[in-house]
C-alpha cells in the first residue's frame, strides 16, 4: 500500500505543479501555456501561417486559430496577407508581443525539457516507458495530447471531445 500511495502522491504532485505553474504564468502574462508557446514559436520563426504554427507546436489547427485570434485581440500578434499569394495569411509578433515574451517566466515544459535533456539516454528511455505505462494504467492511452504541460489546453480538448460525441 505504501508504494501505491507513493505513486498516487507523485502523480498528484505532477498535476499540481502543472496547475500552479499555469496559474503563475497567467498572473505574470495573462496568457495560458499554449498561448505562450504559440507566441514564442511565431517569434522564433519571424512569421508563419496558422498551419505552420500548428505543425510546429503540435496542436490542432482549429486550436491554433483560436489562440491566434486571442493573441491578435490582445495586440500581441498581427495577421497580414502574403505579397505573392494573397490567399496566404501570415502571423507575426508585434512589439508588444516581444515585450511580453521578454518578461514571461519559462514555461514548465521548457523547464522539464532542459532537465530531461541532461539525463543519460537510458534514463530518458526509462522515464518515457514508465510514463507511458502510467498513462495506460489510467486509461489515457487513446487521449490525443500535445507535448506541452498545459492544464487549460487539456480541459479545452475534453470540452471539444464532449461536444463532438
Amino acid at each position: 500500500m505504501d508504494k501505491l500511495n507513493d505513486a498516487l502522491i507523485a502523480i498528484r504532485r505532477v498535476l499540481r505543479a502543472t496547475d500552479s505553474h499555469a496559474k503563475a504564468l497567467g498572473r505574470a502574462t495573462n496568457l495560458t501555456t499554449s498561448q505562450l508557446l504559440v507566441l514564442q514559436s511565431i517569434a522564433d520563426s519571424g512569421e508563419m501561417t496558422v498551419g505552420e504554427i500548428a505543425a510546429e507546436v503540435k496542436l490542432a489547427q482549429a486550436s491554433v486559430t483560436t489562440i491566434v485570434d486571442r493573441l491578435q485581440q490582445d495586440g500581441l500578434v498581427r495577421r497580414t496577407r502574403g505579397d505573392t499569394d494573397k490567399r496566404k495569411v501570415y502571423v507575426s509578433v508585434t512589439e508588444e508581443g516581444f515585450a511580453l515574451l521578454k518578461r514571461a517566466p519559462m514555461a514548465l515544459h521548457d523547464q522539464f525539457s532542459a532537465r530531461f535533456a541532461t539525463l543519460e539516454d537510458w534514463e530518458q528511455t526509462m522515464i518515457v516507458a514508465v510514463l507511458q505505462r502510467v498513462a495506460n494504467m489510467m486509461g489515457a492511452e487513446k487521449i490525443d495530447a500535445a507535448p506541452l504541460l498545459d492544464a487549460e489546453l487539456i480541459n479545452q480538448q475534453e470540452e471539444t471531445d464532449r461536444r463532438r460525441h
